[in-house]
């Protein structure tokens, strides 16, 4: 049975305009990794956990901070691995520098019978939605394009056509 992870992918309107952060995996394995290798902060829910309680829960241990509602949910995407991604977008902002994550446990090096002790998330940073495609994950740039999509939808706000009779809309 396949794998399921929940995260947020938290966003904010800055300088730069639509910004979304992402969190760089820690350990080993990532260290010289970029582009491909970044990540929305993610896990596996806990058993019978609620996916939107676990992505919250998951966002808290990686970064070290709380989001608030509201949340709007993203669609599911499945990673090259097969695991299943539940996520959701939430507008908030935190100062990268100080994302403190948790740590994991893994035998390092390979095989050497000794255990290392490395954080989930070495870093985290804000991108554009450009930057933010070259970073993230293959499979998990869906949900950006997907947030980028969403909000760029809302801002226009609805067409004239759905909001005034058709005589009243050609006054406009």
């Amino acid at each position: 049975m396949p794998k399921t992870s929940a995260g947020l992918l938290l966003y904010r309107f800055g300088q730069r305009g639509l910004e979304v952060l992402l969190v760089h995996p820690g350990g080993p394995f990532f260290r010289h990794k970029d582009a491909g290798a970044w990540s929305i902060p993610k896990g596996e829910p806990l058993r019978g956990e609620d996916l939107l309680d676990a992505a919250r829960r998951e966002f808290a241990e990686e970064t070290g901070h709380n989001v608030t509602p509201p949340f709007r949910p993203l669609s599911t995407i499945r990673q090259a691995s097969g695991k299943f991604v539940h996520a959701w977008a939430v507008e908030g902002d935190l100062d990268p520098a100080r994302v403190r994550s948790n740590t994991m446990r893994l035998e390092w090096p390979p095989r050497s019978g000794r255990l290392a002790e490395f954080p989930e998330v070495d870093r985290a940073a804000f991108f554009t939605i450009p930057e933010a495609l070259v970073k993230i994950n293959r499979a998990q740039a869906a949900l950006v394009r997907e947030l980028a999509a969403t909000l760029d939808a809302a801002s226009h706000g609805p067409a004239p056509s759905e909001t005034t009779s058709p005589g009243e809309a050609s006054k406009l």
